[in-house]
């Protein structure tokens, strides 16, 4: 038998009903407002960050001033300039020199070949004496800057990779984080800075220059020149070339990383090339120190 409900329960049942579905509709939209409400935080605070990446508070910038050609089969180390003359060293066992370099052609009037047995590494050039170091045989070789002869020989513990000098002293690198100052008569260490950024320590320091009181040094295997402040290691600014690492590639595609810089002070040049790059690239440069906040 069926029960027949008066007319106000019936009215009060389906007015129930309404008010559930009417409940459920508002949790409905309270929820999609709190999704919007979470993700407008969530951009709001990882969008400024973002943009904050993609900009380089240390940046150097530069223009290109002249393009030079430069010697493909050379496998560069190092690079200096001297009294207006351009001087190379390069690398690899059998293939290892060190010459002037003739700025119209780019290629070079070897003064010293190195025995195969050494993988050469940086050059310097003070107080009339050329300093070059070896890879990993641990020699360093000292010649007479006039007819490059050996003056000398000395040992190191770790590997050898870039050399510069502040005036007073050879700057060494080696593969880290670190750059050791050499006394030029015992060419012992007479300290050791360690190099950080932003981010932490900037290992695979390689070739070197020193400019107007700062450390330039390639960073082995990226586009990267970092400018360092030699008291405290710090990196003050960074000059990125992989326009010019692009560039060389589009000319010579089997050549190699970024390395070799030289600074010529009386244009106020920055010169830069590559193993085996086709060009030498004279730049002017933004010599402001830049410390990121």
């Amino acid at each position: 038998m069926r029960i027949r409900l008066p007319l106000a329960f019936r009215n009060l049942k389906i007015m129930a009903c309404e008010d559930t579905v009417h409940g459920k509709e508002i949790m409905m939209r309270n929820r999609y407002w709190l999704v919007a409400v979470v993700a407008l935080v969530v951009i709001s605070c990882t969008t400024p960050k973002e943009k904050k990446s993609e900009v380089d508070a240390l940046k150097i910038n530069y223009s290109i001033r002249s393009v030079w050609p430069h010697d493909t089969e050379a496998f560069t180390q190092g690079l200096v300039i001297h009294k207006g003359q351009l001087y190379e060293s390069t690398g690899q066992n059998g293939t290892s020199w060190i010459g002037l370099v003739d700025v119209s052609t780019g290629k070079l009037d070897k003064k010293v070949i190195l025995d195969q047995r050494y993988f050469g590494e940086g050059i310097d050039i003070l107080n009339n004496k050329v300093y070059q170091l070896t890879y990993q045989e641990h020699t360093g070789f000292v010649y007479n800057l006039k007819d490059f002869k050996k003056i000398k020989e000395w040992t190191y513990k770790s590997e050898g990779w870039g050399l510069t000098n502040d005036g007073t002293n050879i700057i060494m690198s080696d593969g880290t984080n670190q750059l050791h100052f050499l006394d030029t008569a015992s060419l012992e260490i007479k300290k050791s800075v360690s190099v950080t950024d932003e981010q932490g320590p900037v290992k695979n320091l390689n070739e070197l220059e020193f400019i107007d009181g700062y450390v330039y040094a390639n960073v082995w295997q990226t586009n990267l020149i970092v400018k360092i402040n030699p008291a405290t290691g710090k990196v003050v600014g960074r000059l990125d070339l992989t326009q010019l690492y692009n560039d060389a590639r589009n000319a010579n595609p089997r050549m190699d990383v970024l390395n070799g810089i030289a600074w010529h002070p009386g244009t106020q040049s920055l010169l830069v090339t590559g193993k085996h790059w086709p060009h030498i690239y004279i730049l002017k440069i933004d010599m402001a120190a830049k410390v990121a906040k």
